[in-house]
């Protein structure tokens, strides 16, 4: 493996600038793992833990193309739904509202015309329904649809593209209600378990469920922590730090993933390998369909569940217009781009100790023009 000490540097100048307390970068180049570095603690302050490649990060928005889109794709694959279908065929409560009309597609390219992001945690908590744990959040997903249904449209289906954490909400009941299992039973059976992507998990410290006998517990101290949340009124470690996907259990379609840098690869192999039409669970046609910009949605970057490159874009200047990724609110990030065969995962806790830091921003296209001119070029 060639020496990381230009990138283990530019990790710690960042740690020293604030951009985070710690973070691990993950770099594989046609298969090979060129690059895998931790730098930093996993909170502000010397007494602190340092960080480990092995240190578990939570995922935010990467729970979107790592958990929901993957899931989804399998679905269509397995012929069980269709990109075209209606949301009020599959969810029956939307019958007659107009997110209902919305198709499958629209959700994955952010196309559907709902809001972004609404405070759905705050309604359930003054309604006394804010799921304990993903085994007692049947009512509380029950509720989320009636919310999701009533909101107005701001635009109409396909007209243009608004990043929708409502959207993939409801993705994410879309596969429970086709699957007849919970997004996380799901998501570990049918594709972290076959890709051994290990630790991927939701809920990171809740103790074995009777349907998922395999899973295990990760020690607490091996996860970087977040932040203080009024809401909660607690110092948040371990537990998801999205307020809505916390109401619903700690198990949604936008955010609740836990894991690792290599755990996040084990999934991007599998998206890479069918787009080169080699051995994957996901069907090369599909994952090309999925990875590809949505045509059918003007002057928007999202494909369907992934983004690609715009300008300017956090996956910096280097990268091929093929590429595609996704961004993570805690400070993650995946992008892969297919004509080179690049996979970069940059995991870490940049909202600790605050959700204010935003000098990731700046970092995050500097770092992978960084990764592409040591390891794809070489200059």
């Amino acid at each position: 493996m060639k020496s990381n000490r230009v990138i283990e540097a530019a990790l710690q100048s960042a740690v020293e600038d604030g951009v985070f307390p710690g973070a691990v970068l993950a770099v594989r180049l046609r298969g090979e793992l060129r690059c895998l570095v931790a730098a930093g603690r996993m909170a502000s302050g010397e007494s602190e833990v340092p960080v480990q490649v092995s240190t578990v990060y939570d995922l935010a928005s990467l729970t979107k193309p790592l958990s929901t889109t993957t899931s989804i794709l399998l679905l269509v694959q397995e012929a069980r739904l269709g990109l075209h279908d209606q949301l009020c065929h599959v969810l029956t409560e939307l019958k007659g509202s107009t997110i209902g009309k919305a198709r499958i597609r629209d959700l994955l390219s952010h196309s559907s015309g709902l809001p972004g992001w609404r405070p759905i945690y705050e309604k359930l908590d003054q309604e006394g329904a804010v799921a304990v744990s993903p085994d007692h959040a049947e009512r509380t997903k029950q509720r989320v649809v009636q919310l999701i249904r009533d909101e107005a449209l701001i635009y109409d289906n396909g007209e243009k593209s608004l990043y929708s954490d409502l959207g993939f909400i409801l993705l994410g009941f879309i596969v429970e209600r086709i699957s007849h299992m919970t997004l996380d039973q799901f998501a570990s059976e049918k594709v972290y378990r076959p890709l051994g992507s290990e630790p991927l998990m939701f809920c990171p410290l809740l103790t074995r469920r009777p349907a998922d006998r395999s899973r295990f517990v990760i020690e607490q101290k091996r996860i970087a922590p977040t932040e203080f949340d009024p809401w909660r009124k607690r110092q948040l470690h371990g537990e998801v730090h999205d307020e809505n996907a916390a109401a619903l259990g700690g198990v949604a379609g936008h955010a609740g993933l836990f894991g690792t840098a290599e755990a996040v690869l084990a999934v991007s192999e599998a998206w890479l390998a069918a787009y080169h039409q080699r051995p994957s669970i996901l069907a090369a046609q599909l994952v090309r369909q999925f990875a590809t910009r949505a045509s059918h949605v003007p002057n928007s970057s999202w494909a369907l569940g992934w983004d690609t490159p715009s300008t300017p874009s956090s996956s910096g200047s280097c990268l091929s217009s093929m590429a595609f990724g996704h961004l993570g609110y805690t400070g993650t990030s995946l992008w892969i781009d297919p004509i080179c065969e690049l996979e970069v995962v940059l995991l870490s806790n940049r909202v600790c100790p605050t959700r204010k830091n935003e000098k990731i921003r700046e970092f995050r296209p500097l770092i992978h023009d960084l990764v592409y001119r040591e390891y794809v070029t070489g200059r």
